[in-house]
């Protein structure tokens, strides 16, 4: 069980690296679709600039360490396979799968970017960022507190913690707009 450690300590290292890799992507995206407002010059150099930082960081830096996580989190499992036993690791694993279908629907807002096409404006950009921190909200506490997070106030402070996130871009977007 010595190794366990090990492979929790690679396992926190890289969920680190993908949820930086998560959040700074959509952020990305947000200036991308941003530049499309600019002169055609102007959106040509930051679109194309953009492009190439999108793609390094999804190859480079995200998808890798999105890999390594899962392959620590499994290697885990297989360690300690009485963990599949518990509630809250089942939960867990459910947000897990939701954040890795949060990163390929990156992935195709980030192939459709590439062919010029922008379907989401920058203030939904924005909400969609934040389903990441809801992801990682979620996680971390089932992963900390090692408890199905009791339903009705766990789901409860979610959906408060979601709504205080959702308020705060709106709130964001209204500033931006008076400036």
């Amino acid at each position: 069980m010595e190794y366990y450690q090990y492979i929790k300590a690679i396992h926190i290292i890289f969920v680190v690296s993908w949820m930086a890799g998560l959040f700074y992507m959509v952020r990305l995206f947000i200036y991308h679709t941003e530049a499309q407002e600019k002169p055609e010059l102007e959106r040509n150099i930051l679109s194309a600039q953009f492009e190439i930082m999108e793609r390094k960081l999804m190859n480079i830096i995200t998808t890798p360490a999105m890999i390594l996580t899962a392959t620590a989190g499994i290697t885990m499992l297989c360690l300690n396979p009485y963990l599949m036993e518990v509630p809250w690791m089942k939960v867990k694993l459910c947000f897990v799968a939701g954040l890795i279908a949060y990163h390929f629907i990156c992935i195709g807002k980030m192939q459709q970017m590439r062919r010029g096409i922008f379907t989401w404006s920058s203030t939904q950009l924005r909400i969609w960022n934040e389903v990441a921190t809801i992801f990682l909200f979620a996680i971390v506490f089932l992963a900390v507190l090692k408890d199905a997070v009791n339903w009705i106030y766990g789901m409860v402070g979610l959906i408060v913690f979601s709504l205080i996130i959702m308020s705060a871009v709106k709130i964001y977007k209204y500033s931006r707009m008076k400036k």
